[in-house]
């Protein structure tokens, strides 16, 4: 009887096991649910509060200007007798006062709304004779308010908030009437490209629940539910979104997880594969509503980690349980034995001493033993710790004979510039041109300026640069080493090709570290031509939409398909014995890699070497508000 009750409390333990993991697992699995929905929506109300507070300054910075350009005395002139005078002088001053803050579009109206001048007045959709007595920014500002309105472009068909001010010839008298309308445009695209870098999808909803703005292309100009007919004939006569389709954006609330929040899903579209929280913020002072949406896969993910975490500490605890259960019966059986072993010591005694003596030798022998153990335990430690630090001086050996390698090279080029122009000074000094020896004499300071900086470069190439990127030129650092390069270019009579865009072009670097590297690609460019009949040297620079393309392309043998793979490894080097170390490109490779570019090698299709720098690019010092230094004075 007793053994059949254990047996069935044995049944019901190993039920109730089960059932308690199961428990465990899903009261943790909901526990972290709330936890992670809750951080979720803590970061969702955060950052569609900035977005909304973003969006707000970016709109508002701009509306003093329309009132600003009205009251300008050659505008007031032009707009009283518009025949007489020539518009181009206001075009341009629209044009300077466009440039200056970074607004996409400003022009003039008349009374009667049609357009006198504008800051595109030399574009092929250019404002100028069309007619905005429909836009209700015109309305507003000719009944002598300041007009706000947002919508697509009628020429451009480009999305932007329009700003306009009422101008007036004659404001002092009681009845005065405006005379014509400034009106300034401002772009989206900007502040919704910044939206694309967030973890989060971003619109922005009139009252009629059209997502005019979103971090996502596919989205703009779409309802967020199905519009009635009626509804898109009151959108089409309002001619804000002109005759675009405004298709629904397939959005659908599938279940609400919290308070102030939904939990929103997509039919179709590249976000159809996930679930998303969204949150609302109004926006009153535009009419507008900003919504968020944040994926629920963290959520789903800290549910599965919470619920393994609570099975694998479920089974710890049952582990330990039947760990205690089996001691507490082990130390039963034991006591037992004792009592056993005390009723039969009298008639063990003897045998029982004869087996102490023979385990006190054993025990002795033993100690012995682990004695010679423990000694050559500790012999072998310091044998150990020995071998260790012989280890760590042959690794910093190692890296200061990489260093002093990469040293050697990288100054060679410089140095082998300095002695051309300390003989040319030679020469011209014989010859009593001071000038000239003196422009070489400050070539060579600059060149050794440029040695102190390489070195040190160089002591950082081991680790990430400390400075602050800033606005580098690119034509500007091909300028210097080309000036560099200037005399073996002249003597080898290699032809040289600037492929790049009138404009400036501009990039997030470091200058040193960049002009280090083309440097390094020019001067193998050089060396891979020497056996080349007519030496071609072609340098491009391609902006292409966040990144800018830097390419040095010779017309020399190329590079071996075999080699491409190895190319950018430190020693590797197809040079004869004496011509290189084969640390240049390898140099140039973590320098751009530091810098947040990528280099890369190929063979041109033209034949010969191509090598590309990839790095981010920058909208200038000037728009970026980079006060410091883009060149060193010594080149600039």
């Amino acid at each position: 009887m007793p053994t059949t009750s254990r047996l069935r409390a044995r049944q019901l333990l190993w039920l109730l096991m089960p059932l308690g993991l199961v428990l465990a697992m899903w009261q943790a699995a909901l526990l972290a649910r709330d936890q992670a929905l809750q951080g979720l929506r803590q970061d969702a109300e955060n950052e569609l509060r900035l977005s909304a507070a973003s969006l707000v300054g970016h709109l508002s910075r701009h509306d003093y200007l329309p009132d600003l350009l009205a009251s300008r005395e050659m505008v007031r002139r032009f707009l009283a007798s518009p025949e007489s005078q020539d518009p181009m002088p206001l075009n341009r001053l629209l044009d300077r006062f466009r440039a200056t803050a970074g607004v996409s579009d400003i022009y003039l109206i008349d009374r009667h709304g049609d357009t006198l001048a504008a800051s595109n007045w030399h574009r092929p959709n250019t404002f100028i004779g069309q007619n905005y007595a429909f836009r209700s920014y015109f309305q507003d500002a000719i009944a002598g308010h300041a007009g706000r309105f947002y919508g697509l472009g009628v020429q451009s068909r480009e999305r932007g908030y329009y700003f306009s001010a009422p101008v007036w010839l004659d404001d002092t008298a009681p009845d005065a009437s405006p005379d014509g309308v400034m009106v300034v445009k401002v772009l989206l695209d900007t502040l919704e490209a910044s939206w694309a870098e967030q973890d989060a999808e971003l619109l922005v909803t009139d009252k009629d629940d059209i997502i005019f703005m979103a971090s996502r292309p596919e989205l703009r100009l779409r309802a967020l539910q199905p519009l009635s007919g009626d509804e898109r004939e009151a959108l089409l006569d309002t001619r804000r979104y002109a005759d675009e389709p405004l298709a629904p954006a397939g959005i659908e609330i599938t279940g609400s997880p919290g308070e102030h929040s939904q939990r929103v899903g997509f039919r179709r579209g590249p976000l159809a594969e996930d679930d998303y929280l969204g949150l609302s913020r109004p926006m009153p002072a535009f009419g507008w509503e900003m919504h968020i949406l944040k994926s629920l896969a963290p959520v789903i993910q800290a549910q599965w980690l919470a619920a393994l975490l609570a099975g694998g500490l479920y089974g710890v605890v049952v582990l330990a349980g039947g760990i205690g259960w089996q001691r507490l019966r082990l130390r039963r059986e034991r006591e037992q034995f004792a009592e056993r072993e005390r009723r039969t010591l009298a008639r063990a005694r003897d045998e029982l001493e004869l087996n102490v003596q023979r385990r006190t030798r054993d025990l002795v022998e033993t100690n012995r033993r682990l004695s010679g153990e423990i000694e050559e335990r500790r012999r072998a430690e310091e044998r150990l710790r020995q071998t260790r630090d012989e280890l760590i001086q042959a690794a910093k050996l190692a890296v200061l004979g990489q260093l002093a390698a990469g040293i050697n090279h990288e100054l060679n080029q410089p140095l082998a510039a300095i002695r051309a122009y300390a003989e040319n000074a030679a020469a011209f000094l014989a010859r009593s041109r001071t000038e000239a020896a003196s422009s070489n004499l400050a070539q060579i300071i600059e060149l050794t300026e440029r040695m102190a900086e390489i070195s040190a470069q160089l002591r950082q190439f081991s680790r990430k640069s400390g400075d602050r990127p800033t606005s580098v030129s690119v034509p500007a650092c091909f300028g210097y080493a080309l000036r560099l390069f200037q005399s073996r270019l002249r003597d080898a009579g290699v032809a040289v090709e600037r492929d790049w865009p009138e404009e400036e072009a501009w990039v997030r670097a470091d200058l040193v570290r960049l002009e280090q590297v083309l440097v390094n690609l020019i001067g193998n460019a050089l060396q891979a031509m020497a056996q080349t009949e007519t030496p071609r040297l072609q340098l491009g620079i391609e902006p292409d939409g966040g990144e800018v393309r830097i390419r040095v392309i010779d017309n020399g043998p190329g590079i071996a398909e075999a080699h491409l793979g190895r190319i950018f490894e430190p020693f590797f080097t197809t040079k004869s014995p004496g011509s290189g170390l084969g640390l240049g490109l390898s140099i140039s490779a973590r320098i751009i890699d530091d810098l947040g570019g990528r280099l890369a090698a190929d063979n041109a299709p033209g034949g010969g070497a191509r090598f590309t720098i990839t790095l981010p690019r920058d909208p200038g010092p000037e728009a970026t508000g980079d006060t410091r230094p883009e060149e060193h004075d010594t080149h600039a």
